[in-house]
């Protein structure tokens, strides 16, 4: 059994090898399909056009021999990048806001201190390379900077992509575009509103479809910002197992920010009855903690199919309608 995942994780004193290799033994017959049903579509091409097919394949799982490819094309990366080419080596050689620069540099050891490849000790270290697109997207949209959650995201990015240029671009397809709740206020501004509009909403959400988790949440004041808020800014990143979280980033950058909120609402509805199991505050935070560990989210082919099946009908329209609501009563209350 191997310590260190094929991502760079080490894994944990606890973890269970023998339901992982059970799962993986299966899961490795379906991504062997899956890797030859994209080839197909590829046909050695390195384009795709949007269509229900593809959004279909995108569900299924993308090979991570393509997936770097597709994040680049789906989420409009690829098109950015073209279109400015040497951008992202003006902005390294360009002058620096030494604040954003401290910022950053403190955040590095902090960042995945499980991972082998992000180790000082590391040869390539992974550390460079996420200094150099954090400072570069700091520098690109000086709007946000720098906030603590972007590190992860960004060093997920690189441990796909293995491409520091593409890692940028695809963080601004992130954090420019899928995530934001309006261009005014996105999910890592200093004053997080984009973030904590989409708690609230994920709280209404709730409300609408499992009225008995909201009435607990409710009767005991717990605020979903306490038991949600990581799900959100590191969308699963260190929640949820490594493979499962990519899989749910294939569906974001193709369908977008929903999926955060179908993949929340589904953690919640499939373990309602344990959660209601709780009986004070940090008996709630406790379980919302248990639910995110697994073999429900191992199993992360069974799992992405829960998600849009569970938590039934959910449009960006119905969404963005909850968003302009919750964040009028999040600036009333400001």
């Amino acid at each position: 059994f191997h310590r260190v995942d094929p991502y760079g994780f080490e894994r944990p004193e606890d973890f269970d090898y023998a339901s992982y290799e059970a799962f993986f033994s299966r899961y490795l017959v379906v991504l062997t399909r899956r890797a030859i049903k994209w080839s197909k579509l590829l046909k050695g091409k390195n384009s795709i056009q949007k269509s229900l097919k593809v959004k279909r394949y995108i569900r299924k799982g993308i090979p991570n021999e393509h997936r770097a490819l597709i994040w680049m094309i789906v989420s409009g990366a690829q098109t950015n990048m073209e279109e400015n080419p040497g951008y992202y080596h003006r902005l390294l050689e360009g002058e620096k806001n030494d604040k954003l620069v401290e910022a950053i540099k403190t955040d590095m050891n902090r960042t995945f201190p499980d991972n082998v490849k992000f180790r000082k000790t590391a040869d390539p270290c992974l550390q460079h390379t996420l200094y150099n697109v954090l400072v570069a997207y700091g520098h690109h949209n000086k709007a946000v900077g720098y906030c603590q959650g972007m590190n992860f995201i960004a060093g997920y990015l690189i441990l796909i992509t293995k491409n520091e240029e593409e890692s940028f671009w695809l963080l601004d397809a992130l954090i420019g575009r899928i995530l934001p709740v309006s261009s005014l206020q996105d999910y890592y501004s200093p004053a997080m509103l984009g973030l904590k509009t989409d708690q609230e909403v994920l709280g209404e959400l709730v409300k609408m479809k499992v009225p008995a988790v909201a009435e607990l949440m409710e009767r005991h004041g717990v605020m979903w910002t306490l038991v949600v808020s990581r799900w959100f800014i590191c969308l699963f990143i260190d929640i949820l197992p490594v493979e499962t979280v990519l899989r749910i980033w294939d569906c974001l950058f193709y369908e977008g920010s929903k999926i955060i909120f179908r993949v929340a609402l589904t953690l919640i509805k499939q373990h309602q009855a344990f959660i209601l199991e709780a009986t004070n505050f940090p008996d709630i935070c406790d379980k919302f903690k248990q639910i995110t560990k697994g073999t429900f989210v191992t199993e992360c082919h069974s799992f992405m199919q829960k998600i849009f099946t569970d938590p039934g009908s959910l449009s960006m329209t119905t969404i963005n309608k909850l968003r302009e609501t919750c964040r009028e009563k999040l600036l009333s209350q400001g």
